[in-house]
C-alpha cells in the first residue's frame, strides 16, 4: 500500500513541475530523499511518469499537432482521381514538428556526450539547490527586463518562429541537464530572450518537449531497462495516470496563466525554496 501512495506523489510531483519553470527532476531528486523504492526501479519509475506528462500534451494540443485529415467528401471524388491520398497535410503543423526536431538536435548530441556524467555528478540536493536559486534570480532579471516586455517581442506566433531561432532555444535547453534548471525555464526564457513573446515562448516549449522527453525517455529505458514484476507494472501505471492527469490540467492553467501574467512567482519560488533546502542540509 505504501508503494501506491508513493507512486501517486511522485506522478503528482512530476505532473505539476514538468510544465513549471520550476524543474521537474529537481523536485523529483529532493522528493526522493524521503520517498522513493529501490535505486533501479526510481530510476525507471521517473521515466515512465516523465511518458505521462508528455501524453498531456499530445491530448491537450492535439488538434495542433496532428497534421493529417481527411479531404472532404474523399469518397466519390477520389474515385476521380486515381492516386491521389485521401489524407489531406497540413503543412504549418508539419513545420511545427520540423522547428521541434531541429531545436532537440542539441540535446540529442550533448547529452549523448555528457549525460551520464551529468547525472553521476550533479544529481544531488546540493545542485538542485543552487540551480533553483540561480534560476530563480535570472527569470526575475529577465522579467524585469525589457526583454519581457509583450510589446516588444517580435515573433507572436509559432509559425514566426524561425528554424535558427528553434535551434538557438534548444541549445538553452541544454542547460536543463543540470539538475534544478528546469528544461520549461530554460526554453520559455531563452525563447522570450530571443524574441518570442511569452505566450509563444510557453507553446514551443510544450512542443518541445515532446520529441526531447521521448528521446530522453528511450535513452534512460534502454539504460535501466529490468524484468518488472506486476506488482511494478501496477506501480509504474499508477504514478503514469496521476502525472498524466495532473500535468493535464497544469497545462490548461500555464495557458491561461501566461496571457496575463509574468513569471516572476515561479522565480520567487525558486529562490525560497532552494534557500530552504540550502539550510536544511547545513543544519541536518
Amino acid at each position: 500500500m505504501l508503494d501506491y501512495i508513493s507512486a501517486i506523489i511522485l506522478g503528482v510531483v512530476e505532473g505539476f513541475t514538468e510544465f513549471l519553470p520550476i524543474s521537474s527532476t529537481g523536485h523529483l531528486i529532493l522528493v526522493n530523499q524521503f520517498i522513493t523504492f529501490d535505486k533501479s526501479f526510481t530510476l525507471l519509475f521517473d521515466i515512465v511518469i516523465q511518458l505521462g506528462a508528455i501524453l498531456a500534451v499530445v491530448v491537450f494540443f492535439w488538434k495542433r499537432l496532428w497534421p493529417f485529415t481527411l479531404r472532404h467528401g474523399s469518397g466519390q471524388a477520389l474515385q476521380n482521381k486515381p492516386g491521389q491520398t485521401p489524407l489531406k497535410v497540413n503543412k504549418d503543423i508539419l513545420n511545427i514538428w520540423f522547428k521541434a526536431v531541429v531545436g532537440i538536435l542539441p540535446a540529442v548530441i550533448l547529452g549523448a556526450l555528457f549525460a551520464s556524467k551529468i547525472e553521476e555528478e550533479l544529481f544531488n540536493p546540493w545542485t538542485v539547490a543552487i540551480t533553483l536559486f540561480i534560476g530563480g534570480i535570472i527569470i526575475l532579471y529577465i522579467e524585469n527586463s525589457h526583454s519581457a516586455d509583450p510589446g516588444r517581442a517580435k515573433i507572436n506566433t509559432i509559425s514566426e518562429l524561425s528554424f535558427k531561432t528553434a535551434f538557438f532555444i534548444g541549445l538553452i535547453q541544454c542547460l536543463s541537464m543540470i539538475p534544478g534548471t528546469s528544461r520549461a525555464g530554460a526554453t520559455i526564457i531563452g525563447a522570450m530572450v530571443l524574441g518570442a513573446s511569452r505566450v509563444v515562448a510557453t507553446e514551443f516549449s510544450f512542443f518541445l518537449a515532446i520529441p526531447t522527453m521521448i528521446a530522453a525517455s528511450t535513452w534512460s529505458l534502454i539504460k535501466y531497462r529490468a524484468i518488472l514484476d506486476l506488482g511494478q507494472i501496477i506501480i509504474l501505471g499508477v504514478g503514469f495516470f496521476v502525472s498524466f492527469v495532473v500535468a493535464l490540467a497544469v497545462i490548461k492553467f500555464l495557458i491561461n496563466y501566461v496571457q496575463k501574467n509574468n513569471f516572476k512567482i515561479f522565480g520567487y519560488y525558486r529562490i525560497i525554496l532552494g534557500l530552504i533546502i540550502i539550510a536544511y542540509f547545513l543544519f541536518i
